[in-house]
């Protein structure tokens, strides 16, 4: 878990790291590096002939209009055509599932630690590419025992509560007294208990409707997660879990859904975007969720040198030192079943992506810090906040959740035992087995015969 703490962190302040060691060797179907020396920067990529296409299954709804702009743009320099399809949030799975049983299939899909058993084989070897050398570090790269590259990360991302800070100033309160999960309950009680004299409560809607729970049975599932691999030096899945921290996780839990106009069983009818207009409406003052969320900010008129983010407080000994959730389930592969053409056509858009002006420029705006040499300083203002933390002396709860063995079917697990507990209709204990034993069960399906 060292290793791992000590990789995010480096990724954090990845803005200042340069790659060491010599280049990967080329494959057959790669194009010759550019003539240029290490020393010197690395000039603008040519474009390639129009040849092959690409078909990009994208994660993440909210930077799909950046997707589509920036295809369409590679396609008026080059002629290659590059279509952009993005999944609805928490649907990820099942739409590759149907899209890859297709005769044209993505050429370029999501594969984090939790989708290798189900799509491992899928994944062609980027070892020898233009774009695994564009890799600030290798170490953000999940590789086979056989030393085979199967995906790459292509973003540093931040999670945490999202604060306005000026309703939380017209409340009477400010964020210096939030420090730790004690001064950040006080606060929010109080906040909560003058809601209707304020015109606004402590949290948005905590949004448990089915197939939308992923900022807590995935995010908020982090830090109970984080906090025991941390003690027990956990540093691969683990084939068990024992929960030490999941009254911690509970502490947080029932805060976000006590202090909130949104309670009982109504908080599995709400979905994310119940929960966002909340907060850009101002009628709360604590939003989870991550850097991803900027844009939408943004587009909704919020004021942004009025907004910040500020760690998970849960409860955990020494916590008035942590920083923000930082670490990545964003991973770029390759599907290796593409044609000779296509898989070609997709790594001249990734090395585009990674090295061009209109490239870096879109993914410094969407995801804030990424691991490639010519990544520009992100001006999303939470990847900022979460360097500026790091700088401070606080410690970056890094993404064990990207640990979970089959992920889709642990987190169902969870969600439904927290829709009854939040309801009423069932208690904490059926939580914790669903957490616990709801692992052990899964890793064991995962890794049967």
């Amino acid at each position: 878990m060292k290793k791992l703490f000590a990789v995010l962190l480096a990724l954090v302040m990845v803005l200042s790291l340069a790659a060491c060691g010599a280049a990967p060797a080329e494959t057959p179907n790669t194009p010759a590096e550019p003539e240029t020396p290490a020393t010197e920067p690395a000039a603008e990529p040519e474009t390639p002939a129009a040849t092959g296409s690409v078909y990009y299954l994208n994660f993440k709804p909210e930077a799909d209009k950046a997707w589509q702009e920036l295809a369409a743009t590679y396609t008026a320099l080059t002629g290659v055509e590059v279509k952009v399809r993005t999944a609805a949030s928490g649907t990820y799975e099942e739409a590759l599932v149907s899209e890859m049983d297709k005769s044209a299939a993505p050429t370029l899909f999501q594969c984090n630690e939790g989708g290798v058993a189900s799509w491992g084989e899928y994944c062609y070897d980027l070892s020898g590419t233009k774009l695994y050398g564009e890799l600030a570090s290798q170490d953000y790269a999940i590789k086979t025992a056989d030393g085979e590259v199967i995906s790459i990360g292509y973003c540093l991302e931040t999670f945490g509560i999202i604060t306005n800070v000026a309703l939380l100033e017209e409340a009477g309160h400010s964020l210096d007294e939030i420090t730790d999960f004690a001064s950040l309950k006080a606060v929010a009680d109080d906040i909560h208990a003058r809601a209707d004299e304020l015109g606004f409560d402590a949290f948005s809607d905590a949004a448990m409707k089915n197939g939308e729970s992923w900022r807590y049975t995935g995010h908020l599932s982090n830090m109970p997660l984080y906090y025991e691999f941390r003690d027990d030096s956990i540093s691969e899945k683990p084939a068990t879990i024992k929960g030490t921290y999941l009254e911690n996780y509970k502490n947080i839990w029932d805060l976000y859904t006590t202090d909130t106009a949104v309670t009982g069983a109504e908080v599995s009818t709400k979905a994310v975007d119940d929960s966002r207009n909340t907060f850009t409406s101002g009628k709360a003052v604590f939003y989870q969720n991550g850097s991803w969320e900027e844009s939408s900010l943004r587009d909704a008129g919020m004021d942004m040198d009025k907004i910040t983010m500020i760690p998970i407080y849960c409860g955990v000994e020494g916590e008035e030192k942590a920083g923000l959730c930082t670490g990545t389930e964003n991973y770029w592969s390759v599907n290796k079943y593409a044609s000779e053409e296509d898989i070609n056509a997709t790594l001249d858009f990734l090395y585009w992506v990674v090295t061009s002006e209109e490239g870096t420029t879109m993914m410094s705006e969407q995801f804030g810090p990424c691991p490639f040499k010519m990544s520009k300083e992100p001006t999303n203002i939470f990847a900022q906040k979460a360097n500026e933390m790091v700088a401070a002396g606080c410690y970056p709860v890094t993404w064990a959740f990207n640990y979970t063995p089959a992920v889709n079917d642990w987190r169902t697990g969870v969600e439904s035992a927290l829709q009854q507990y939040t309801a009423g209709t069932g208690d904490w204990s059926a939580v914790e087995t669903a957490f616990v034993q709801g692992w052990a069960l899964q890793y064991a399906a995962e890794n049967a015969g």
